[in-house]
């Protein structure tokens, strides 16, 4: 979990979604979105795990058969089975020093190997089970399970792809905070300066960190840090919803409104309102806001990572 401060943001990937032909019939399955848009703030590292395994390219397709907990992967058409090689390759791989100081991962929807959920698995009768994860996706996950993973599939649902990208760039300031040795206070200053994002996806997670921290004398600091980052990736798995999001705009509001006329107040009350029945999107209201946060220099809200949690330019909040 050790990383410089000013380390890239690296962002494990399966091969085949950044255009290399590692596929079974030497194929590719570039997604642009990923690789001309993700691509300028990531820095991937590419895993395809058949290929690793040895499998080869072109090769014959595996699937997954039998139970849906303990899958077997076999060969399509000779039934050759590579459950095992895969599996001791996977939890070795996950393993390896490339993949041990990630921010996230991308992996490839359907995949026998890489498929993180609603995998097929076929049983004796021949019809296949949506209910499989991909050999090495479930070492993965069982290796890193704070890590943000998502599939390639999800990322085209706006609101999961805004999830899924905060979580990366969240994951990626805690471990600069906790890079090597970390001091309490400088836990606070981070803490304090997430408090809006993390009232947007989960007030009860907010408000139980904020006791972790307020009696972070009785830990010792490894087991704060395990425990600070394990609620505080675990309350951004909560996506943030409309209602959660007003009451955010409305606490940064209340920084400023007595210094305001009323046409203002009322401009801003409208806009936060427009907001809430689905008018118009997110980054609406908050650049109003952030300009009168700037404007009267309110130091404390502007350091908020909510305002920016991740590029403007991702255009993530853009969508009503």
């Amino acid at each position: 979990m050790k990383k410089a401060p000013d380390a890239p943001i690296k962002v494990g990937i399966s091969t085949c979604l950044l255009g290399q032909k590692v596929r079974f019939d030497a194929g590719h399955k570039r997604d642009r979105y990923i690789t001309d848009i993700l691509g300028q703030y990531f820095q991937f590292v590419p895993v395809c795990p058949e290929v690793e395994v040895g499998m080869g390219v072109p090769r014959e397709s595996v699937r997954l058969e039998g139970n849906v907990e303990t899958p077997r992967m076999v060969g399509n058409k000779t039934g050759q089975d590579w459950t095992e090689r895969m599996n001791r390759y996977a939890e070795k791989r996950v393993r390896r020093r490339d993949l041990s100081n990630l921010s996230g991962y991308i992996l490839k929807k359907d995949s026998p190997s890489c498929g993180l959920a609603r995998v097929r698995v076929y049983g004796k009768t021949g019809m296949p089970d949506k209910k499989g994860v991909g050999l090495f996706a479930a070492a993965l996950i069982g290796q890193h399970s704070l890590l943000p993973v998502e599939e390639e599939g999800r990322l085209n649902d706006h609101c999961l792809r805004e999830n899924f990208i905060v979580r990366v760039f969240a994951w990626h300031r805690l471990q600069n905070l906790f890079a090597g040795d970390y001091s309490r206070g400088a836990l606070v200053k981070f803490h304090a300066a997430q408090k809006y994002l993390l009232l947007a996806h989960s007030p009860k997670h907010y408000r139980e960190l904020g006791q972790l921290v307020a009696a972070a004398k009785a830990c010792s600091p490894s087991a704060l840090r395990e425990k600070y980052t394990a609620l505080f990736m675990e309350a951004l798995t909560f996506r943030t919803t409309t209602r959660k999001n007003v009451n955010v705009l409305q606490h940064i509001f209340g920084f400023f409104k007595k210094s305001l006329g009323p046409g203002e107040k009322l401009d801003i009350l409208n806009v936060i309102e427009d907001y809430r029945n689905g008018l118009v999107p997110l980054i609406v209201p908050i650049t109003l806001l952030r300009h009168y946060v700037n404007k009267f220099d309110v130091e404390y809200v502007r350091n908020q990572v909510y305002l920016n949690p991740h590029p403007r330019e991702l255009m993530l909040r853009n969508h009503v």
